[in-house]
């Protein structure tokens, strides 16, 4: 088998709830190493064949043929092949706004980074198929989405964990369907803690714990990135992109742009418009 890679990066992800980043197969040369490095998304690495050793949080793991490890974004690591059995592995990166969520599900964590696959055959498969479906095209784009939900949730059904009957799981899958099907109306934090059924202050602590901002900061995060997939069409005016991402004052839409993107919209379309 041919070692293989594939990078996603140019095609507009802002607010894709899972977006592939990259994804592939390598077999490792001895000694191979990758790092000490970060990135900007997560990163799974299946191991096939052989062994190798991850280095992270201070500490040294030893990765060996069945095993997952998970590297989280910012997150500096490294790893490296067995000298004489180097290892094989399939990978995936990817993030989006479910990313941390569907993460925390599978039991893997910055304090537990690897664990034991127990259907190696389907978690090497349902990988493959991510870097098959690969090709820097919209419909890709769809596609590997998908089959990373599949892999996913293979992940977590291992973990035997259920956000069906997780109350806190319900509450944040909720809220989020809420912003992703009413950004664009008048809505704000009140509106989607009635929507989901609980307090502003569980709200709260609940986006605190799974996405470390508040629910005002993740729903105008979300406004902001529509509105930066609309100002790639010049056919729309910034004061209608405004409008169309929940935001009635363009002068108001213009500061919080500014403060989330660190330029206005119009200097947004013009370094994005070729």
């Amino acid at each position: 088998m041919s070692n293989k890679r594939y990078q996603f990066r140019d095609t507009l992800k802002e607010n894709a709830g899972l977006s592939v980043y990259s994804t592939g197969y390598e077999q490792c040369d001895s000694n191979h190493t990758w790092g000490p490095a970060l990135r900007d998304h997560y990163l799974i690495h299946f191991v096939v064949a052989g062994k190798g050793t991850l280095r992270c949080n201070q500490q040294e793991y030893t990765v060996e043929a069945g095993q997952l490890f998970i590297i989280y974004p910012s997150q500096v690591a490294s790893y490296q092949a067995d000298e004489t059995d180097p290892w094989e592995y399939d990978w995936v990166g990817f993030n989006g706004t479910d990313a941390r969520r569907l993460v925390k599900l599978t039991g893997l964590s910055r304090q537990q980074p690897v664990c034991l696959s127990d259907d190696p055959e389907k978690t090497g498969a349902l990988l493959r198929r991510i870097a098959e479906a690969g090709d820097n095209t919209a419909a890709a784009d769809a596609e590997m989405a998908g089959c990373l939900y599949l892999f996913l949730a293979h992940l977590i059904r291992m973990n035997h964990q259920h956000p069906a009957g997780n109350p806190h799981q319900n509450y944040v899958a909720n809220a989020l369907r809420y912003i992703q099907y009413n950004y664009a109306n008048d809505i704000g934090v009140n509106d989607i803690a009635r929507y989901v059924g609980i307090s502003r202050s569980q709200l709260y602590r609940a986006f605190l714990q799974d996405f470390g901002v508040s629910p005002h900061a993740y729903l105008q995060t979300y406004r902001i990135n529509e509105a930066c997939s609309l100002l790639h069409d010049p056919a729309y005016s910034v004061a209608e992109v405004a409008g169309s991402v929940g935001f009635n004052d363009p002068l108001y839409f213009s500061r919080v742009f500014k403060s989330i993107k660190d330029c206005t919209p119009s200097e947004y379309r013009r370094n994005n418009i070729k």
